[in-house]
Order: C-alpha cells, then sequence, then structure tokens
C-alpha cells in the first residue's frame, strides 16, 4: 500500500522550480570559479599528448565538458530529488542522520532516504546506511510506531535479490519510488513534464557563463603552457602537473 493516494501537484511545481534554480545556480557558479592551474593539476597531460591534441582551445574543450558532465550529475543529483520527494510525499525533512524526509501515516513512521541513481552505494556506504536506519528507528519505538524504512532512488531500476539475508528496509527506484510517495503508478511520467519549460529559463544564463569560462581557459592555458609560436609546451606542462 502506498504512502499516500494523492498529491499536490502545485507544489511539486514549485519545488520543481526551486531545485532547478538551485541546480543552475550552483553549475553557474562552479563553471565561473574554474581555474587553469587548478584544473591542468588534477588532469592527466599524457593523455591529452596521446589524443594529439594541438591547440589551448582543443584541450580546454576536452576539459569543459568532462567538468560540466561529472559536475551536472552530482549538483543535480544532490539538489533536485529530495525536495520534491518530499513535497510528493507530503512529509517533513528529516532530523536523524541518513535520513532525508519522515512521513507519519496510520500508525506507522516512514523513514525515507533519498537517493539520485541505484549506483551510489559501496559495502561501507551501504552499512552506514543501515545503521543510521536502526538509530532512527528508536523515535518510532518511542512513540510505539511501526517503523518503515525506504531507501528510494529518484531513477533507475532496483531489481530484488533473492541473495542473501533478506534487507529490514526497501529499495524503490524509479517508477516504484514516486508510486509509493504518490499512489500514483504513472507519477514519475508526469514528473518530467511539469518540468514544462523552467529549464528553458536558464539556458541563456548558462550558454553565457560556460562561454566565458571557455575563453578565459583558452587565455590562462595560451599565458601559462603555450610557447611564442601558440604551440603547446608540454614539457613544462607535465613539470607543472607532476613535477617538484
Amino acid at each position: 500500500m502506498a504512502i499516500n493516494n494523492g498529491y499536490d501537484e502545485k507544489q511539486i511545481v514549485s519545488a520543481i522550480a526551486t531545485a532547478l534554480d538551485e541546480f543552475y545556480t550552483s553549475l553557474i557558479s562552479k563553471v565561473n570559479e574554474l581555474d587553469i592551474d587548478k584544473v591542468m593539476k588534477r588532469k592527466n597531460p599524457y593523455l591529452f599528448r596521446a589524443k594529439a591534441m594541438s591547440g589551448a582551445a582543443q584541450i580546454v574543450d576536452a576539459i569543459l565538458a568532462a567538468f560540466v558532465s561529472s559536475s551536472e550529475e552530482t549538483v543535480f543529483g544532490n539538489v533536485f530529488f529530495e525536495p520534491i520527494a518530499c513535497a510528493a510525499a507530503q512529509g517533513n525533512k528529516a532530523l536523524a542522520e541518513g535520513v532525508d524526509i519522515m512521513v507519519e501515516r496510520d500508525g506507522a513512521i516512514y523513514a525515507i532516504a533519498v537517493k539520485s541513481g541505484t549506483s551510489v552505494f559501496n559495502a561501507d556506504s551501504r552499512k552506514k546506511q543501515e545503521q543510521n536506519f536502526m538509530a532512527a528507528s528508536k523515535l518510532a519505538q518511542q512513540a510505539k510506531k511501526r517503523f518503515i524504512p525506504i531507501i528510494g532512488y529518484g531513477y533507475g531500476k532496483k531489481r530484488t535479490s533473492s541473495r542473501g539475508m533478506p534487507k529490514f528496509y526497501h529499495e524503490l527506484a524509479g517508477k516504484a519510488f514516486w508510486a509509493e510517495l504518490t499512489g500514483d503508478e504513472d507519477f514519475y511520467i508526469k514528473l518530467i513534464k511539469l518540468m514544462d519549460k523552467i529549464p528553458e529559463k536558464y539556458v541563456e544564463e548558462f550558454d553565457a557563463a560556460y562561454q566565458r569560462a571557455a575563453n578565459r581557459l583558452v587565455k590562462e592555458f595560451t599565458n601559462q603552457f603555450c610557447l611564442e609560436d601558440g604551440s603547446i609546451d608540454w614539457e613544462k606542462l607535465v613539470v607543472f602537473n607532476s613535477g617538484d
């Protein structure tokens, strides 16, 4: 039986708008703060050379594309799913460590840990999550209510494994997770529809920040790691990256 049998669409849309604003604000801030020295200390100069990259713009394009790709998934996962799940579940932000949302319904306390995709756990982090659920269960015991812990994944699929001991918590992903929160089997589809035209509001601002960063990084790279004729000084780049 689902936690709810409905949801407030206006609250969902409001949560989406807030989450997307935070997503783009954070991503643009990260792009604005990019610095060629910090970036090149973390990059592999041998890989750039192996790919026969010969220009500052070519390397910067690769750096920026990789940076945005890695950053956007992390930032989006941090700001998007939790507030929307909280609105969908009509719950409250949890105070317990490792639990994001608490919902009290029909004599039960639902403790929900919201994750982005289904590949977030390793053995240690999963053990920590289980410990957090066990600690949170004491709240339900004190209130003399059933305790139902859930790990919810915003997207993807999670199959129940028949191997090993059964878990004391539920894992729900994508369609199943959103249906549990709302009682609507199609909510996972409606969620992307409810985003509507909101993302388009931020495209121009993000593109402008991206282009400014590209121009700035090309200039910095050229000044730091190019010879007078404009070719890359590979020895200087390697020494900067890996030398004393």
